[in-house]
């Protein structure tokens, strides 16, 4: 049991969600659009499930809503031919919910509008500012939130990866350590290039090339100003665990998923697909009809992850590598 708030401080708490809820716009139509922030919210559950489609039991607990006012909403997006029910394998009272193609095309404007919208608001902060803000925004979500995954993802919650943003919560590793996802700032293209040369040397033996080409892919990265375009750096207790990056394919329809990463501490709790997931979600949500990507034949948990989300092996190409080391690149692509 805490401390009985003070009632400076509940009036202080109270302010600020008056303040935050003028600031984002939010008290009105959402972005312009005819609907309300609770149905844009049901939307980002739709378009960016935690773990596979959910059912309208999952999102009204994860939203904190009322069964019956969700079923509302559900009916509405049915009705304009956004929502996708399909019928639950091991329990025939639920369907599992997914947005139509007319529904992704409904949500993609409103979530690159509101990615828009929070790049303007940081863009008055300076670097350090930004920091403070960044560690301020996670402070309140580890003391405010709620355990479990899915806590308050809206739209409004996003502000923007690519401005070193918090975004992502509660990934939980071995240690139950709150996991935090924030786009590229300065000092990751080393630690990126870092990790990948040290640990597929300890545990492949690939040489300096490898660690060269990483090194290369994150500058190309970083020069890029394509806006579509995100980093994921995955951290815990402050420090770096992982790393993700979706980048320009071989043609205007095209994404590629590039260096998905993470330190052996990171490993097995689900952080490598919750990363590749949300490479996923936001190709999709940029329009890209194809998601593609370059591994090896040897790197067994990455290709059953890609496997498991429907990428396909599309062409293995053995090679010799630095060291005489013998190799299988692979292409695989995801058909959006």
């Amino acid at each position: 049991m805490g401390i009985p708030p003070s009632e400076d401080d509940i009036h202080a708490l109270r302010a600020f969600n008056r303040f935050y809820t003028r600031r984002a716009g939010v008290l009105g139509p959402y972005l312009s659009s005819d609907l309300s922030l609770t149905d844009v919210r049901v939307m980002y559950e739709l378009a960016h499930p935690a773990d596979g489609a959910p059912t309208a039991t999952e999102i009204a607990r994860t939203l904190g809503h009322d069964n019956g006012y969700l079923s509302r909403i559900l009916k509405r997006f049915e009705a304009r031919g956004w929502l996708l029910r399909t019928p639950h394998p091991r329990d025939g009272r639920q369907s599992l919910l997914s947005l139509t193609a007319s529904g992704r095309d409904a949500f993609a404007p409103l979530e690159n509008r509101s990615h828009a919208q929070a790049g303007d608001m940081l863009a008055s902060l300076g670097g350090a500012e930004r920091t403070e803000l960044m560690h301020a925004l996670s402070a309140v979500r580890r003391l405010l939130g709620e355990p479990g995954l899915g806590d308050d993802q809206g739209l409004d919650d996003d502000p923007g990866l690519d401005d070193g943003s918090v975004v992502e919560t509660k990934v939980n590793g071995p240690a139950h350590d709150e996991i935090t996802f924030r786009g590229l700032q300065p000092g990751d293209i080393g630690w990126v290039a870092m990790i990948h040369g040290s640990q597929y040397f300890a545990e492949y033996g690939w040489g300096r090339d490898f660690e060269v080409l990483a090194a290369q892919v994150v500058i190309d990265f970083a020069r890029d100003r394509d806006p579509r375009m995100r980093a994921w750096i995955a951290e815990r207790a402050g420090e770096r665990v992982g790393c993700v990056f979706m980048m320009r394919g071989r043609d205007d329809e095209t994404a590629k998923l590039r260096l998905l990463c993470l330190t052996p501490g990171a490993r097995g709790a689900g952080l490598g697909a919750r990363l590749v997931d949300e490479v996923i979600a936001h190709a999709r949500a940029m329009g890209f009809a194809r998601l593609e990507l370059w591994t090896h034949s040897c790197l067994t948990a990455a290709r059953e992850i890609y496997a498991r989300r429907g990428f396909v092996l599309t062409e293995s190409n053995p090679y010799v590598a630095e060291g005489g080391i013998e190799l299988v690149g692979e292409n695989w692509e995801l058909e959006l």
